[in-house]
């Protein structure tokens, strides 16, 4: 697969194999949701198969009436909010639960006959059938009530009149939430497989904005149904995807700006072409020379000084426009690395303003404006940089690169065409235009530009590594591991070295081997050049999931959602955790599901 960025800049595209997680991640959810769920429980399951009593009468198979009224029929459906699907049970059923009723459960109450215990269930009976009639009738308030009067008058616990009591609850006008959750635990407490309960409740609670409990019960409800009802599954990842905006956003607001790792600034840095440094005035002041000592330390790859440098040289004072326009175009760019897109802005707009013809500053602009979904202003920005120099390379792969991830390929392939016209000594231009050709489904041209800029550029490590991505979204494994290991080879010459070939190998030892083992040992070895490798990061949280470590993987993900940057990188890392707790929820709370999301499982990978 062709690299992608995540966050929607003009820079260099984030590692693909990335984004191969989280598509297949996508592609295949319920497969790995079910697969997650049965692995944790098989971990468990002895344990609770020794202390868990077995499944009551009533739970379960008594709600298979319940699921046939799911189905679709020739009758005009009535929809929750229309009136809920009542539940129903013949009194031979009632007869039969009732001889087989275990009374220990319930010492408080004491029959002086038979007689009397039958009494009571039939009286509760038509309380609940007059309830559904008025029901039916809209009157939510009197239909409850009765539902109440069917609760206190019953013998026994009967989980379905309290689901009928919350769905008059959840109707009424406005809805009662808070009694629908209360309802539906009381239902649940007796019968924890019941379903329509479980979609109830996790109905109130997404009202509620209790997203994570929501995400539990609408988790539990898709997984008992054996994944046949779309419409949970379906509101399973809507409620992740508030929950993860939501932690996301709190997350942005409390949180300190951080740099990324240095494997992203690098990548994004390495998309310019050098340049050279400013010179300064004949008597240069404190704030200059130290604006070229943060260039210094940028060249050095070491990224935390020349930021710690540059905002020092900005409070001293540059004391030309030249050089404080370089000054705040390199502070803006750090401020966009921290996510701190308003004040990237600012100081890109004031470099402008102090140096119109930096092309840069329009270029890394036009990244601000993408961040911001203003594609219309990014546009505009390379359009202005073309009438301030028309042969800067710079500006026609960056575009390129805006074309490329609204997945106008064609568009794209121009630019870095036009870019390498310019300057044929940028390697990224010519990986950009075979990954650009691939896309469009190009693969022989792919290749063969792949085979030509390997020729070219015998000594850079991000051509085989790039060449070995689309090698192994072909599944030609052989070939992809041995693009990887020369990449290795070639970044152990770079101070620090790139981890990603690592992590790329990881992933294909993995997909062709199984190999869980070595591809750890793999991104381990990433981890130990950059700790802050998220594509590391990430796919050892796969992995753990593949060796049905689940708290392993949760671990894993907390970390990925640390190193996150930005708000939709925060989001995808916090729907890959939050899930992963969901599915740990279900098994803790389902052991005795082990065999059958196996079988599931199975059926499904």
């Amino acid at each position: 697969m062709a690299p992608t960025t995540q966050d929607l800049s003009v820079n260099p595209p984030p590692p693909s194999y990335l984004a191969r997680l989280q598509d297949f991640v996508s592609e295949n959810r319920r497969a790995i949701l079910v697969c997650t769920a049965a692995a944790a429980v098989a971990l468990g399951a002895a344990y609770y198969v020794s202390t868990t009593s077995p499944p009551r009468p009533g739970s379960g198979k008594d709600r298979q009436k319940d699921k046939r009224k799911d189905k679709p029929s020739s009758k005009k459906k009535r929809s929750e909010e229309d009136g809920p699907v009542l539940e129903e049970i013949k009194p031979k059923e009632e007869e039969q639960r009732m001889y087989t009723l275990d009374p220990s459960p319930f010492p408080a109450i004491r029959y002086n006959s038979l007689h009397v215990f039958q009494e009571r269930i039939k009286r509760a009976g038509s309380l609940k059938s007059r309830g559904n009639a008025l029901y039916q009738a809209r009157k939510f308030t009197q239909a409850a009530e009765l539902y109440t009067q069917a609760i206190q008058v019953s013998p026994k616990p009967e989980p379905i009149f309290h689901s009928n009591r919350a769905a008059c609850y959840m109707n009424m006008s406005p809805p009662e939430f808070e009694h629908v959750v209360e309802d539906c635990d009381a239902a649940l407490r007796h019968d924890p497989n019941y379903v329509k309960a479980l979609n109830r409740r996790a109905n109130a609670l997404e009202a509620l904005s209790r997203y994570a409990e929501a995400l539990r019960d609408f988790t539990a409800a898709t997984i008992l149904d054996r994944f046949q009802n779309e419409a949970a599954a379906q509101s399973v990842e809507r409620v992740l995807k508030k929950l993860a905006t939501e932690k996301a956003q709190t997350l942005a607001a409390t949180r300190e700006p951080r740099l990324p790792s240095q494997t992203f600034i690098s990548a994004y840095f390495a998309a310019f072409r050098k340049r050279a440094q400013p010179t300064l005035p004949e008597t240069p002041s404190q704030g200059d020379q130290t604006l070229l000592l943060a260039l210094d330390a940028l060249e050095a790859a070491d990224y935390p000084h020349a930021l710690s440098l540059v905002n020092e040289a900005v409070d001293q004072g540059v004391s030309w426009d030249i050089g404080r326009a370089e000054a705040l175009n390199l502070r803006g760019t750090f401020k966009f690395l921290t996510s701190d897109i308003k004040g990237a802005k600012a100081d890109l707009e004031q470099s402008l303003a102090l140096n119109p013809s930096l092309t840069q500053s329009l270029v890394k602009l036009a990244s601000v404006h993408m961040e911001e979904g203003n594609h219309a202003q990014a546009m505009e920005c390379f359009d202005n940089a073309i009438k301030v120099d028309s042969s800067d390379p710079d500006v026609y792969y960056h575009r390129g690169q805006v074309h490329f991830i609204t997945n106008d390929y064609a568009a794209a392939a121009e630019n870095y065409t036009k870019s390498t016209s310019l300057d044929s000594t940028f390697v990224f231009s010519h990986i950009q235009l075979a990954v650009a050709q691939y896309k469009m489904g190009n693969v022989a041209n792919s290749m063969a530009t792949f085979r030509r800029t390997m020729a070219a550029f015998p000594n850079r490590a991000e051509v085989c590594n790039y060449y070995g991505e689309l090698l192994l979204d072909q599944q030609r494994f052989e070939d992809a591991v041995e693009k990887f290991d020369r990449a290795i080879e070639l970044e152990k010459t770079k101070s620090p070295p790139n981890p990603l070939p690592l992590v790329n190998k990881a992933l294909a030892i993995f997909q062709w081997h199984k190999d869980i083992q070595r591809a750890e040992v793999l991104c381990r070895e990433a981890l130990a050049i950059d700790p802050s490798c998220e594509p590391a990061v990430a796919t050892l949280a796969q992995l753990a999931l593949q060796k049905s470590e689940i708290e392993t993987a949760i671990e894993w993900f907390e970390k990925q959602v640390e190193l996150a940057r930005g708000e939709a990188e925060v989001v995808a890392a916090l729907t890959y955790l939050e899930a992963s707790k969901a599915q740990l929820q279900f098994v803790t709370a389902y052991p005795e599901m082990a065999a059958q999301l196996q079988q599931i499982a199975s059926a499904m990978m």
